[in-house]
């Protein structure tokens, strides 16, 4: 039997979750385990992991009906967080295949927690939610959640709710044999797996070195939209060990995280490949620019820059040269301080443009701006046994992606691991 995890808030939301439970259950191959993550305890039959067991097996035991709704949910979260972490684990018949659950934004926010926090990328996750047609990237984040709009609200069965929640059992219990079959297959992995960041003004470097690698070598690319969520993607998958090697092009989430910009990866960018010590190529691809949306969304701060729109909803401010220091202070401390393997990590420094806009004659075109960037993360990794490559071509120079995806394949050839 298949076994399916629902989460949910059993004290306000009890005769949604069991609907939604008998929906999952109308597949014959699959069970389900409903887990109460609500505030107070509930009784009845079908609660597989009741609140009380919640809180004694996987908490202190202390009572949280009377904490604040923020605390209870951080709190009912990390017991919970546990507790799927045990399912999924285990090997015998109770390991769970998938996770689901319904509700609205507090119980949202709770399960979510669950779901980033516990369980890998590829595991199947699925939320029906009241809050899934609005801003979802708080929710989801790097995520692969499935959200499903329920329309209205998780709060008394209708005839709507009722269409919705069987549509989300179905679909919970599909993915998640689907899940359990592909698991279970005898085929081992045998492509080498290489994540390779990219934005639209890197796009023709990545096209190439991606069809370089595919072409000549048993490699199987991933490439991750250098969006924020995009960078935080990749280095989640390498520390989950779903990645050998990262071919780090576009660090302009770097630029983001130090002006405010929207599409920050946060403080450990550039962290995961460095700890894991797996083959690490990296340049400064589009860190000549930070992102904004609209232009009228642009910071106060920030209007008499050079600002450039990329499209109507994303406006670009190019990089000062007091700000490219910080960004290669920034790459340069988080390479040195984090490197496992310094001999695995290459830091590639295209002085012919780091974006397609900032080539010579280009709108973003700044020598002063680059140059101090590159003398900042050439100083900060003085003496690291980091190797720097120092490169006259830009960086969608068709020979210079092939060069630098060859430098990530001499690494991946010499990484112990692999010979």
């Amino acid at each position: 039997m298949i076994n399916v995890a629902l989460l949910g808030t059993c004290d306000t939301k009890l005769d949604e979750l069991l609907f939604l439970r008998e929906a999952i259950q109308e597949n014959p191959n699959v069970a389900v385990t409903l887990i109460d993550v609500g505030r107070h305890e509930t009784r009845h039959e079908a609660i597989d992991y009741p609140h009380a067991k919640l809180v004694q097996s996987y908490g202190n035991g202390q009572d949280v009906s009377e904490l604040p709704r923020g605390e209870v949910i951080k709190t009912m979260a990390s017991y919970a967080t546990k507790l799927v972490k045990e399912l999924f684990n285990r090997g015998d018949g109770t390991h769970i295949y998938g996770i689901i659950s319904a509700g609205g934004s507090g119980g949202t926010s709770l399960t979510a927690a669950v779901m980033r926090d516990a369980l890998p990328i590829g595991f199947p996750k699925m939320i029906v939610s009241t809050v899934a047609s609005g801003d979802t990237g708080p929710i989801v984040e790097e995520t692969d959640i499935t959200l499903m709009y329920s329309v209205v609200d998780v709060a008394g069965l209708n005839q709507v709710l009722r269409t919705v929640l069987s549509n989300a059992g179905a679909a919970i219990a599909g993915m998640a044999c689907s899940y359990a079959s592909r698991r279970t297959a005898s085929a081992s992995v045998s492509k080498k797996r290489v994540g390779i960041t990219m934005f639209g003004v890197t796009t023709p470097a990545v096209d190439a070195i991606r069809k370089h690698l595919e072409s000549n070598y048993d490699v199987e690319t991933y490439v991750f939209h250098a969006t924020g969520h995009g960078g935080k993607a990749m280095e989640r998958l390498v520390r989950e060990g779903a990645l050998d090697a990262v071919l780090d092009l576009t660090t302009t989430e770097v630029c983001d995280h130090l002006t405010g910009g929207v599409m920050s990866a946060g403080e450990t960018r550039l962290q995961a490949a460095a700890k894991s010590g797996i083959p690490n190529v990296v340049s400064v691809g589009a860190t000549d620019m930070s992102n904004f949306g609209p232009r009228n969304s642009v910071p106060e701060r920030y209007r008499l820059r050079k600002l450039y729109e990329h499209n109507p909803v994303v406006t670009l401010m190019r990089t000062s040269e007091q700000e490219a220091t910080e960004v290669g202070d920034f790459v340069a401390a988080q390479l040195r301080q984090h490197a496992q393997d310094p001999k695995m990590i290459e830091v590639w420094l295209p002085q012919g443009g780091i974006s397609m806009i900032a080539t010579p004659d280009g709108p973003f075109a700044d020598a002063a701006a680059d140059a101090a960037m590159f003398k900042a993360i050439k100083d900060g990794l003085a003496g690291s046994n980091i190797e720097i490559k120092e490169d006259t071509r830009d960086i969608n120079d068709a020979s210079f992606a092939r060069d630098i995806a060859e430098a990530l394949m001499d690494k991946l050839r010499r990484y112990s691991k692999y010979e």
